[in-house]
């Protein structure tokens, strides 16, 4: 069974559901605004972006300078790299974009963790918390909340992408062998490779193959994501 903390979006049925959840959870993890986009790309320079957040009013009317984006040290960060990005002050300034902060700051954006999920198809999903006050200076503890905001993201996407895209933009049902469902269904059920493999009567080389095997049927950049797609395609239950 998956933690209700990260299990529970996956319920959401409509947007405003997939928002309160998303908010929710964010508050939960001790931060204040979130941002959790999802971008489509459908060829050169064309894209559909569809944002969900609780971004404050007076920060969205005034965060009107064009090149803005493009400066932003956090934006670059999501749009190549999927390692998550602990940001303040500093990010900002080593960036020569201390002025956005600056600006950011006045509404309580003074620090955050960001991460994006860039998937197959030209689907990617960037989520961002943030806060006023400092983060955690234990390791341990920043690690912690790291690790919280990453699996949060891999179920977050799973449903922004069933909500939020429309679905002449969604991949096709994948046709799976036997043996890669069965591979995933125990997966599902928290085994390791090597134990998958005992269950089936292969090798734990040949368990992994079948997983990776689904994963890129399902267009899943981890196992995780391809449990949680084939559990919504109703490919295993």
């Amino acid at each position: 069974m998956l933690p209700g903390g990260y299990s529970s979006v996956l319920q959401a049925r409509n947007r405003d559901e997939f928002r309160d959840e998303v908010v929710r959870f964010t508050h939960r993890l001790g931060f204040e605004t979130v941002s959790a986009v999802t971008l489509v790309e459908h060829g050169l320079r064309q894209s559909n972006v569809i944002a969900v957040d609780n971004t404050t009013a007076e920060y969205a009317d005034s965060y009107v300078e064009p090149n803005s984006g493009r400066r932003d040290p956090v934006l670059r960060h999501c749009r190549s790299k999927t390692v998550p990005l602990i940001w303040d002050q500093a990010t900002y300034v080593d960036q020569g974009a201390g002025d956005l902060w600056e600006h950011q700051a006045r509404f309580g954006y003074r620090t955050g963790i960001a991460m994006a999920l860039h998937l197959p198809e030209g689907r990617h999903f960037m989520l961002g918390v943030d806060r006023d006050q400092p983060l955690p200076q234990d390791p341990n503890e920043l690690q912690r909340l790291v690790a919280d905001l990453q699996l949060f993201a891999v179920h977050a996407q799973d449903t922004a992408m069933r909500l939020l895209v429309p679905q002449q933009q969604q991949p096709d049902r994948p046709n799976l062998t036997p043996r890669e469902l069965e591979a995933l269904r125990w997966t599902m059920d928290g085994k390791t490779a090597w134990e998958v493999g005992a269950l089936l009567g292969i090798s734990e080389r040949t368990a992994v193959l079948h997983v990776n095997n689904a994963m890129h049927k399902l267009g899943c950049v981890n196992k995780h994501q391809a449990v949680l797609k084939a559990l919504r395609l109703g490919l295993i239950a």
